[in-house]
């Protein structure tokens, strides 16, 4: 989980990208154990890509035992471990905040976390976005804005005021969180991270934070797989919203990379290397 470098070559296959996102999902519970998956023409339609790259990404994940496909019968998820549960509970809380770009998978990483943890998750989109949509909507723009002043000057500093609200309210139960957005103005913020860093201590938690790289085209496939209408003006207009992209963007403070690029080690595998770092942090101090 050192830092990554800057871009991945495009070499790296469509296939490879797909079979990523799909194994990300199983990881995080977002594709159940048993359940049946999309048809091979939908999942290409969903990822915009050709039938054979799909039949491609299905092979290799059967190969890795984790989708099950049999003759004249749809695929369907093979992961048992699901049912099982476990909980860390360390003597002191933990903070693990979870930052990056839209589409490098750090909803995922959290919801990985979580199930390994049995640690709540508090990610913004699912605490705070339907409260913003219709709060747009009121103010006669689309529930899909999030370039207007409106809600990059008023409503967006709002979302963070909550999901930190929500942070603290979880430590002064004596309760580990795991926090998820895309920070990206708080990680690169000095006052903010060392304000965080304060508000954590002053409760006797631990706090890490963590920063999702993913390279654009991997990014590019997470966005149109999860099909959120928030996304469009971003796939309308995709090579100039990655120009404003700083891909060099990291945390201001002592901090964890995990690389979520087809080239990095499965998200999974990075969580369980990242969990025992911040468990073991601060123990027996």
């Amino acid at each position: 989980m050192s830092r990554p470098r800057a871009s991945v070559a495009r070499s790296e296959a469509l296939h490879q990208q797909v079979a990523r996102n799909i194994r990300n999902d199983i990881a995080a519970g977002v594709l159940r154990h048993g359940q049946r998956l999309p048809s091979t023409r939908e999942l290409a339609s969903r990822f915009d890509v050709s039938v054979f790259t799909i039949n491609e990404a299905m092979d290799l994940l059967g190969k890795e035992g984790l989708i099950v496909s049999k003759a004249r019968s749809a695929r369907t998820v093979h992961a048992p471990e699901q049912a099982t549960h476990q909980e860390i509970r360390p003597v002191a809380p933990r903070v693990v905040m979870v930052g990056g770009y839209p589409g490098s998978g750090k909803s995922e990483l959290g919801r990985i976390l979580a199930r390994q943890t049995g640690w709540p998750i508090l990610d913004k989109d699912t605490l705070t976005r339907f409260v913003v949509e219709a709060a747009l909507e009121l103010q006669g723009l689309s529930r899909n804005d999030r370039e207007s002043d409106t809600y990059v000057n008023i409503l967006r500093p709002g979302e963070y005021e909550s999901l930190n609200e929500a942070m603290l309210e979880n430590l002064q139960c004596g309760n580990s969180a795991i926090v998820t957005a895309p920070f990206v103005r708080e990680f690169g913020d000095e006052e903010w991270v060392k304000k965080t860093q304060a508000q954590c201590k002053k409760l006797g938690a631990n706090l890490t934070f963590v920063w999702v790289y993913c390279d654009v085209e991997t990014m590019r496939t997470y966005i149109r797989h999860r099909g959120a209408a928030r996304d469009s003006a971003k796939l309308a207009d995709w090579d100039s919203y990655v120009a404003g992209l700083n891909m060099d963007l990291r945390p201001a403070a002592p901090h964890v990379v995990v690389d979520n690029s087809t080239s990095g080690a499965p998200l999974d595998e990075q969580a369980r290397r990242l969990l025992a770092d911040v468990v073991e942090a601060g123990e027996g101090k």
